[in-house]
């Protein structure tokens, strides 16, 4: 009988000083500045912002943000933290990283929320995250497209790009 390989479980944690660094040398190849984590850094050293790296075998794989007042005007009307900037570099994918992100954002929120939103891309690329949110439950809000950060309204001419936008919500227990 043949013993099936599992990949290893990556370890979760909170974003920490000493992050910065190998942080943003992961994700070099991105637009994701070292400029950045030092923003996310200090907005969760300020409680608006929690921000979840995963490790694998000592190495930066993924990571995802909880904004607690979210900058959608409908999400911040209604208090619903939002997960944002979910990222696994593209090795590292399809291997339960984003899965154990979203788990623990999750379990996190629901101590504050009994609903959490996110915003995800139109674009192609986006398509993989697309279908994990729909599976994890995460249904549109209702509200259509928003792009530039205005809602899309029929007629309206938009650029399908990273500022093209779709948000979801999802009910928590």
């Amino acid at each position: 009988m043949a013993v099936e390989e599992r990949e290893p479980s990556p370890h979760i944690r909170l974003l920490e000083d000493g992050d910065l660094q190998p942080l943003a040398a992961a994700f070099s190849g991105w637009t994701k500045p070292m400029s950045l984590f030092q923003r996310y850094l200090a907005e969760q050293q300020q409680g608006n912002r929690v921000v979840l790296v995963a490790v694998q075998d000592g190495a930066f794989v993924g990571y995802l943000t909880i904004k607690w007042e979210s900058d959608y005007p409908p999400f911040q009307q209604r208090a619903t933290p939002e997960l944002n900037d979910l990222n696994v570099l593209p090795e590292f994918r399809r291997k339960g990283i984003g899965t154990a992100l979203m788990d623990e954002a999750e379990d996190r929120v629901i101590q504050r929320s009994t609903v959490v939103g996110l915003g995800v891309g139109m674009d192609p690329d986006y398509g993989a995250a697309q279908r994990m949110y729909v599976l994890r439950g995460y249904v549109p809000d209702g509200l259509g497209l928003v792009a530039n950060n205005k809602h899309v309204r029929y007629g309206d001419k938009v650029t399908v790009n990273d500022d093209l936008y779709l948000y979801f919500l999802k009910p928590l227990r």
